[in-house]
């Protein structure tokens, strides 16, 4: 069966747009207008999961066992995070001082300003990170900041695959079920439940909506339909909440509430009208990123860190504009130069643990 280059194509499209997302809310913060920021956020996680839901099927053998090679990626990328997080404070303490640290540290800000700089290693935030506590990693702090997105994929994937094959008939009813809960917790607040419960409400209804469109085509007909009720939910959120809730969408985003779900209606339906029309027939430059969009997610984390060190001193000499320009194509570079440094990274991580099995068995 041939790769659909379209879902490889939108994933790559979706991960170019997370780094600017990153680049507009993290180092953005200091330069960039609140109104390009909340702009940034038009294509968002929402497109992941929706294309989740598109190339899972029911057969949960095959899910538990691409969910557990994703774990154990994960670890290995974490580990080597938290080595490399801890000889950078070493190397610090030696070679320079505290308070070259703290300066060091200072540049994302005080609301990421550590607290805790030793030579002794913090072993329980590797333990924590392990477990999807995502404690933050003082010399990379986008990292841990961009993670809530992976642990609400485990949850959702383990839970859409048991309904795929213990109720496939029942899909709809399943979607509709996610979706009233989603507008009962908006409608009365008090109940919205702290946690993964919301996160999992919403975004399991993209993942089963995604998967209901799978290898489906939006009729021609309905498409300008689809569209203008878009654009009246977008009216209505702005003449219900008022015009200030334009630049709340963020706050709105976690847990995903009406106004930022909302916000994410064009993306969704731009995505599954384009599914099954767009025909990709050559991989290129975009394809290559959805193909290995985790390593591009693990990748832009640590380079949406390090361009902080570029913002910062360029701030008062540049347009804002021609800045973030210039710090989006640094960081889709970077990016792509940490991801391919990652992979290999990766594959040392398993050809150890392929080692140890070895010496191990029995």
């Amino acid at each position: 069966m041939n790769r659909d280059l379209y879902i490889d194509f939108a994933k790559g499209l979706a991960t170019l747009s997370i780094i600017f997302i990153h680049t507009a809310f993290w180092s953005g913060q200091f330069y960039i207008p609140a109104e390009v920021r909340v702009f940034s956020l038009v294509f968002d996680v929402a497109l992941f999961y929706a294309l989740s839901g598109v190339t899972s099927g029911a057969n949960i053998e095959k899910t538990l066992y691409r969910l557990l090679k994703l774990q154990i990626t994960y670890m290995i990328f974490v580990t080597f995070l938290f080595f490399m997080d801890y000889f950078f404070k070493v190397f610090g303490l030696s070679f320079f001082s505290m308070e070259w640290l703290q300066n060091f540290y200072s540049t994302f800000g005080s609301k990421y300003a550590t607290t805790n700089i030793s030579t002794t290693p913090q072993w329980q935030n590797l333990g924590n990170w392990y477990l999807h506590q995502y404690t933050n990693a003082d010399t990379f702090p986008v990292v841990m900041g961009s993670f809530w997105y992976l642990k609400v994929y485990f949850i959702l994937t383990v839970f859409g695959v048991l309904i795929l094959r213990f109720f496939p008939k029942h899909i709809n009813w399943l979607i509709g079920i996610c979706i009233s809960l989603t507008l009962l917790f908006n409608i009365f607040p008090e109940y919205y439940p702290t946690g993964q419960v919301g996160y999992v409400a919403f975004y399991l209804s993209v993942f089963l909506i995604g998967n209901r469109m799978r290898g489906k085509k939006i009729p021609e007909k309905l498409i300008p339909v689809l569209y203008i009720l878009v654009a009246g939910s977008l009216l209505w959120m702005f003449w219900y909440y008022g015009g200030e809730i334009f630049y709340k969408i963020n706050k709105n985003k976690f847990p995903p509430k009406i106004p930022y779900i909302i916000w994410t209606l064009f993306s969704l339906v731009t995505l599954f009208v384009l599914y099954n029309r767009l025909k990709i027939t050559k991989e290129n430059f975009v394809t290559y990123i959805g193909k290995n969009a985790i390593f591009f997610y693990f990748a832009q984390g640590i380079s949406s860190s390090l361009v902080y060190f570029l913002v910062v001193p360029l701030q008062e000499n540049m347009p804002w504009w021609s800045l973030m320009l210039l710090i989006y194509v640094t960081n889709i570079v970077l990016a792509f130069i940490i991801s391919a440094g990652l992979k290999k990274i990766d594959t040392l991580g398993w050809n150890i643990l392929k080692f140890l099995r070895r010496k191990t068995a029995s």
